[in-house]
C-alpha cells in the first residue's frame, strides 16, 4: 500500500492545481472581456464615422431622420438579442433540481472511483495519480461556481 504521506501530498498538489486552474480561467475571462470591449468600441467608432459621412453627404432632414431611426433600430435589435441570450427560459422544478445535482453527482462518482482504485491497486503511483486527479477536478468544478461578473463590467 502506498505511503499515506505521499497521498496527502498528492491531494494537496491536486488541490493547488485545481485552484490555479480556476484562477487562470478567471484571469483569461477578464482579458477576454476587456478585448471584446475594445473591439466593440472600435466597431462603434467605425459605425459612428460612417453615419457622420452619410449625414454630411445627405443634408436633407428626412434622410437624417432615417439614419437616426436605423441606428435606434440597430441598438434595439442588439438589446433584444442580448436579452434573449441572457434569458435561459423557465423550466420545471425537477429539471432545475437535476441540473443542480450534476456536479455533486460527478464529484461523488469520481471519489468513489478513486476510493475503488485506492483499495484495489498495489501500485502507489496509480493511486496517487487518482487522488491528484480527483482533488484537482473537485476544486476546479466547485471553484468555478463563483458568481459571474455583470455584462460590461471589466474590473
Amino acid at each position: 500500500m502506498a505511503n499515506l504521506l505521499s497521498f496527502g501530498a498528492d491531494a494537496m498538489a491536486g488541490g493547488a492545481f485545481g485552484i490555479i486552474g480556476t484562477a487562470l480561467g478567471r484571469a483569461a475571462s477578464y482579458f477576454e472581456r476587456k478585448q471584446t470591449f475594445a473591439q466593440e468600441e472600435k466597431r462603434w467608432g467605425h459605425e459612428l464615422r460612417l453615419h457622420e459621412l452619410q449625414m454630411r453627404a445627405n443634408k436633407q432632414e428626412t434622410e437624417m431622420e432615417l439614419a437616426i431611426a436605423a441606428q435606434k433600430g440597430s441598438w434595439d435589435g442588439l438589446k433584444a438579442s442580448l436579452d434573449a441570450d441572457a434569458n435561459t427560459g423557465v423550466a420545471a422544478q425537477w429539471v432545475i433540481n437535476i441540473l443542480r445535482l450534476v456536479r455533486p453527482s460527478l464529484t461523488l462518482l469520481l471519489w468513489l472511483i478513486t476510493a475503488w482504485i485506492f483499495a484495489r491497486t498495489q501500485n502507489g503511483d496509480i493511486a496517487s495519480a487518482a487522488v491528484f486527479a480527483a482533488t484537482a477536478a473537485t476544486l476546479w468544478w466547485f471553484g468555478d461556481r463563483a458568481p459571474k461578473p455583470k455584462p460590461g463590467f471589466l474590473s
